[in-house]
């Protein structure tokens, strides 16, 4: 019977790792686990103190404070209970927790290891969380080379692999995903060496100059990217065809959450493919990025964050909590941009619709010549 990670831990979560080792659906459960809030709970990176287990982190937590993203609390909640009374995970310790938001340099960086009982670490980024500074430094990527977060990705597993020498994960849910592909394509040779697996689930590629510059091939071959079969955050700027993808329960853009991903008999179900639809607005999207001036991107999204920012609401949670208020000093911001940013914007948005609209009609004239040739 299909579930999700929550039902297999409830099934396998008394094998432990030395027994049977680390798959993807354990790898997508600890990207999920970096995004609860370890504040005062795990030592930071900083420190170098000694690790604590996730049996202390359970006795010594702050509800409200550690499962304080209110888009997953129930969700989280019982995903931590699960690895808590697991075999698996229930004597795993944690260290060298990060979280920097740094609103000036439009940075959301976060990041925790987790030391497993099979003699294995596992690096974890945490993806964009419910920040605003975070989604902002996600479109940074697009005319930004490396955004803050990944310079920080690079020095923290540098630093992790120094301190801790034994084999290691790398993985993140989101823009984690992209962060661990990052700094294992950066990272000293020799850490780069004891890398077992990168796993990207769901987050946006890269560049192929940066892809080139950085290096993949070295990595390439140990790259696991799961994608759910709506993906549009994950196939932006994905170049590398290698990825798996698998079923969600959920539907559209609501497939990148990890709650919704389906699993039985302890494996991810797989789908045949990323949705057609969806493969070709993200192909349109891309393209429509790639064909922007770095600068002309730049000014686009700094104004639609600056609109955004009109709110005066630092994430998501009281973005939505008050949705009139917040529409209309949008729209109140939108008033004082003055005619040439107005122009831009509307010429910009203009590129996107025209490129999408032609790749329509390049798909209907493909499933056209595909009938015709049906005898």
């Amino acid at each position: 019977m299909k579930g999700t990670m929550i039902e297999y831990l409830k099934e396998y979560g008394q094998i432990p790792l030395a027994e049977e080792g680390m798959n993807e659906v354990d790898s997508l459960i600890l990207c999920q686990l970096s995004y609860l809030k370890f504040e005062g709970l795990v030592p930071e990176i900083k420190e170098n103190a000694a690790s604590v287990s996730l049996q202390q982190v359970a006795q010594l937590a702050d509800e409200k404070l550690l499962f304080a993203d209110e888009r997953y609390e129930k969700s989280n909640r019982a995903l931590f209970e699960g690895m808590v009374g697991s075999k698996r995970f229930g004597n795993m310790k944690l260290n060298c927790y990060v979280n920097i938001v740094e609103k000036e340099w439009e940075t959301q960086f976060s990041a925790i290891t987790f030391l497993l009982e099979d003699g294995t670490i596992y690096v974890a980024f945490r993806g964009t969380d419910e920040t605003i500074v975070g989604w902002k430094e996600d479109f940074n990527m697009i005319h930004q080379y490396p955004i803050p977060g990944q310079s920080y990705a690079v020095k923290y597993l540098n630093m992790v692999a120094d301190r801790i020498r034994q084999p290691l994960y790398v993985g993140g849910h989101s823009k984690g995903g992209n962060l661990a592909i990052y700094s294992a394509m950066k990272c000293k040779p020799d850490i780069q060496d004891k890398i077992i697996r990168v796993y990207n689930m769901d987050g946006p590629g890269f560049r192929r100059e940066v892809l080139e510059e950085c290096g993949y091939d070295k990595i390439a071959d140990r790259v696991v990217k799961i994608l759910p079969h709506s993906s549009f955050f994950g196939m932006l700027f994905e170049w590398d065809m290698r990825y798996k993808v698998v079923e969600s329960n959920s539907f559209g853009l609501m497939q990148h959450d990890p709650f919704s991903w389906q699993v039985v008999e302890g494996r991810f179900v797989v789908a045949h493919q990323v949705y057609e639809s969806l493969r070709l607005m993200d192909h349109t999207v891309t393209d429509w990025l790639l064909q922007l001036e770095k600068e002309q991107a730049k000014q686009f999204f700094d104004t639609l964050f600056n609109i955004v920012g009109a709110t005066q609401a630092d994430d998501l949670i009281t973005l939505a909590a008050n949705p009139k208020e917040s529409l209309k000093r949008v729209r109140a911001a939108y008033k004082e941009v003055d005619d040439e940013t107005k122009k831009m914007l509307k010429f910009t948005l203009q590129s996107l619709t025209k490129l999408a609209g032609d790749t329509l009609k390049e798909n209907v004239k493909i499933s056209i010549n595909n009938l015709l040739k049906i005898k």
